[in-house]
């Protein structure tokens, strides 16, 4: 390694080391999609119940965002390479669980173990990178491909999870994590050297249920309006009592002096406003894929691979996007100005497909793909803001912050542009259809199914037969089509906001930690650079 002025450059095995980092990235990203087309078969070998279904689903997501915060102090404290192998170690074990899962409730439970896993996995891969690379440059180039392949590991799940119910039974879908696994726990210790903080102090561990208390309720309220599409008593009452925890929480935080979120993270005024503008970015993307997956299936009468395979389209420039926004921020673009670019080009793409109609194959996968562009864009340069301006020794706990951002930004997508798109699709289809019965030749107990939602219309549209049925269908398909057009433009009015936000609050955050003095260094990143280097070297590596 070579000394310069941003600190010391990363070489080949820096970089060998992150590309096994890559390996846990990709795959908590994959296990968000890879169940998508498991669970017909799923179904027929374990039975699950409508409420089992449910949580063999959720309980990963809820696990995951419930302890990325815990996670994150505790690789602070103890070890990010230590952490980072139990993860791995434990998501892999659970991964073979849940492949030879032979109830319901141990599939659950599997699912469970893996969301812990991964909430080990994703907050210490973040902080070695920040740890790995100490220059300004590589660091930003790094976390830019780390941000591409995380968006792009979502798409690619759930294409591996059709390949594989197409050769392979079920299981198959999870031992894809085994391999990987074996292989992070061989050459982690070999080439990424241990970090933590120093002096970090006794762990606050009240803080832990109160942190889970605060982001589980929030999330199930969220997810709960997403599926309900609207909001009901239950959803909200669990928000409100989410929030209420949550300040006591910050409050806790506030005032100790070993918290496990140091309130010491948000005196560089970039930090706070990265946490939001990363939010709103998960937003925007879960927001659209709530409405591309089911116009290509329900729209289009695509099926679920064929799906699948078209989504992966807009991944190819999502794996430039990233990288190139760096770049440009590099050759002395402002940054503010980049990321309020890249929120504007994601408006762009959602005005693109508020353009789709009923048959408009090429206007959703461009709109999708201008869209992606954008918002990976922005989440690799604020991501790399929140960790940059960070002290070492706390960049899990701020990984983990961000992430947890994240899980919120997500579900609040699905759920706020979702029930925008339901309602509009009710309404289209009251109105269309009529509201008393017989109607298009539709019994009342089909009506009511039709309104619910496009997938239960066009499964009524499978039992019907002759031109009542083909009818009902058009209907249901423009009217989810209206939908989806009325909630893109509501993401683009969003996004628009996220990018005078950006510009606003951005405009003149530095890119230097705040020396103890409480004020950022004014020679660009040389102090920030100084105290990773002197970190590194109060931690010394273990192999």
């Amino acid at each position: 390694m070579t000394s310069t002025s941003t600190g010391l450059r990363a070489g080949r095995r820096e970089w060998t080391a992150f590309v096994v980092l890559m390996l846990p990235l990709l795959l908590v990203s994959m296990d968000v999609s890879v169940l998508y087309f498991a669970v017909p078969a799923i179904s027929r070998e374990l039975h699950p119940s409508s409420t089992q279904q449910l949580w063999i689903f959720d309980i990963y997501a809820f696990a995951l965002a419930g302890l990325l915060i815990t996670m994150g102090a505790l690789g602070d404290r103890f070890g990010r390479r230590k952490l980072l192998l139990f993860g791995a170690a434990a998501f892999g074990a659970a991964s073979v669980a849940a492949a030879y899962a032979q109830s319901a409730d141990m599939l659950i439970a599997a699912r469970a173990v893996l969301g812990i896993g991964g909430a080990t996995l994703m907050p210490s891969t973040m902080a070695l990178v920040r740890n790995l690379f100490l220059d300004e440059k590589q660091r930003a180039k790094a976390i830019a491909i780390w941000s591409s392949a995380m968006a792009g590991g979502i798409a690619l799940g759930s294409v591996m999870s059709g390949v594989m119910i197409e050769h392979f039974w079920w299981g198959s879908v999870f031992l894809i994590n085994v391999p990987a696994m074996v292989l992070l726990l061989a050459l982690v210790p070999l080439l990424v050297p241990e970090f933590k903080n120093p002096a970090p102090g006794p762990f606050d561990l009240p803080s832990v249920p109160l942190s889970m208390a605060a982001v589980l309720p929030v999330i199930y309220g969220l997810k709960k309006t997403a599926a309900d599409n609207g909001l009901g008593l239950i959803p909200v009452l669990s928000i409100v009592a989410g929030l209420a925890i949550g300040a006591v929480f910050v409050r806790r935080q506030l005032t100790r002096r070993d918290a496990m979120i140091s309130p010491q993270l948000f005196h560089h005024r970039g930090f706070g406003p990265s946490i939001a503008l990363n939010a709103l970015a998960t937003f925007a993307m879960m927001g659209s894929a709530y409405f591309a997956t089911q116009y290509l299936q329900s729209v289009l009468g695509k099926g679920a691979l064929e799906a699948a395979l078209w989504s992966l389209a807009p991944s190819v420039c999502v794996g430039i996007a990233g990288p190139a926004a760096a770049a440009a921020v590099q050759r002395g673009a402002d940054r503010a100005s980049v990321i309020g670019a890249g929120f504007v080009t994601g408006a762009i793409g959602y005005g693109i497909l508020a353009l789709a109609g009923p048959d408009s194959l090429w206007t959703v996968l461009i709109g999708a793909a201008v869209l992606a562009s954008g918002i990976v864009a922005v989440m690799s340069l604020v991501t790399d803001m929140a960790i940059g301006t960070v002290p070492p020794e706390r960049a899990g706990s701020a990984a983990a912050l961000l992430e947890t951002g994240q899980e919120f930004g997500g579900a609040m997508g699905m759920a706020v542009l979702g029930s925008v798109g339901t309602a509009v699709y009710r309404s289209d289809v009251k109105d269309s259809l009529g509201g008393g019965p017989p109607t298009h030749g539709l019994p009342t107990d089909a009506l009511d199914q039709v309104r619910e939602t496009l997938g239960a219309a066009v499964a009524v549209a499978g039992r019907l037969k002759g031109q009542a049925g083909d009818q009902m269908l058009d209907a249901a398909r423009e009217a989810f089509t209206h939908g989806m057009r009325i909630a893109c433009g509501a993401g683009a009015l969003v996004l628009v906001a996220a990018a005078a936000l950006a510009l606003v609050t951005l405009r003149r955050v530095g890119s230097a930690w705040p020396t103890a003095g409480g004020t950022p260094s004014t020679g660009g990143d040389t102090a920030a650079a100084d105290g990773e280097e002197t970190a590194g070297r109060e931690v010394a590596p273990s192999h």
